[in-house]
């Protein structure tokens, strides 16, 4: 009996199990959307139990997000140079070691800490998830497949957690001890399934822009929080709002200088249409003109060519004259060339 070793079209191996790898990847990341969406069903019951005041109640969901969103950026970062498949783990492993802390916690301030503490976990696990699927699955369309799997059991999560929510009410407990199953079973899935991988590279990590942005964040939502305690007279509220400011200004000002930032002072973007480095600019228009076609936006018809090249520029109309002349001789309020 022979094994038989799946190709692309250029040659490159596609992993056998890569199809039960995106199972287990999904499943775990399905688990963070769920237990974003449970909190809120488990979270009057967690006040009512844990003498929560209405002020602080929305910190068992900012905690979490705070420490998720400011993590992300370095959590990519660590997942391509530490190894995908590791930090995946990790994050698993410590995201039900969080959950579980989270759930026996005897007072609010506990609790608050215990959703950061699984924040910061989710930070390492969602951005391994996605470089997961993207290097195991080499296949353009399988890779398209893939997300598109992901994308629609990671939208099912919010549901799923809200029907969960209602069924575990009763013990609000079990909507944080729920994941902690889910988490170490993922995890036990995943030892056999998924491949380990890493980036090339220095390995050089953000960590002050990290520091600056999530510190900054807290400052701003804690100041927001106390303003609806004490009022927008209180100085401890605009002190922490000014502090929040000045951390994201300093954020902006360590991320222009820093050799490896979370986030780049000139945003990535797609080339110009007809972009070829090199080619002279006076080249570059021809490109842009006669190489790249002039689609219109989307909802609207698309008009013949030679209707749409009535509206070109002037240069642009030139060019065409000289490639296209018995085209353009017919074009609406132009004479036949000749």
């Amino acid at each position: 009996m022979t094994a038989t070793t799946e190709t692309t079209s250029p040659g490159i191996a596609l992993d056998p199990r890569r199809w039960p790898a995106l199972t287990v990847i999904s499943v775990a990341t399905l688990m963070v959307v769920l237990d974003a969406s449970i909190i809120n069903i488990a979270l009057p019951r967690a006040q009512a139990d844990l003498q929560i005041s209405d002020a602080n109640r929305q910190w068992a969901v900012t905690a979490y997000a705070l420490a998720f969103d400011g993590l992300l950026l370095l959590g990519g970062r660590i997942v391509d140079f530490v190894g995908r498949k590791h930090v995946f783990m990790i994050g698993l492993v410590g995201f039900a070691l969080a959950s579980m802390v989270a759930g026996v916690e005897p007072n609010g301030a506990a609790l608050f800490a215990g959703r950061a503490l699984q924040g910061v976990f989710a930070a390492l696990l969602a951005p391994a998830a996605l470089s997961l699927i993207a290097v195991t699955f080499t296949d353009g369309r399988e890779r398209a497949k893939a997300f598109g799997v992901y994308g629609a059991l990671q939208g099912a999560g919010g549901a799923v957690g809200l029907i969960a929510g209602g069924v575990l009410t009763a013990n609000w407990r079990w909507c944080l001890f729920v994941n902690t199953p889910i988490a170490l079973a993922a995890a036990l899935a995943a030892i056999p399934t998924v491949r380990e991988s890493r980036a090339e590279g220095p390995r050089r990590y953000d960590v002050p822009g990290a520091v600056l942005v999530t510190t900054g964040l807290i400052a701003l939502v804690r100041g927001f929080t106390h303003a609806a305690e004490g009022g927008w007279s209180s100085a401890l509220t605009w002190i922490l709002l000014a502090a929040g400011a000045i951390l994201l200004v300093a954020f902006v000002a360590v991320e222009r200088r820093s050799s490896h930032p979370l986030l780049p002072a000139r945003r990535p973007g797609p080339r110009p249409r007809g972009h070829v480095p090199g080619l002279p600019a006076h080249q570059r228009r021809h490109v842009r003109s006669d190489a790249v076609p002039d689609l219109p936006p989307a909802g609207q018809p698309r008009l013949p060519a030679p209707a749409r090249r009535t509206g070109l520029p002037p240069l642009q109309r030139r060019y065409h004259r000289r490639r296209h002349p018995r085209r353009t001789a017919r074009l609406p309020g132009r004479a036949p060339s000749g």
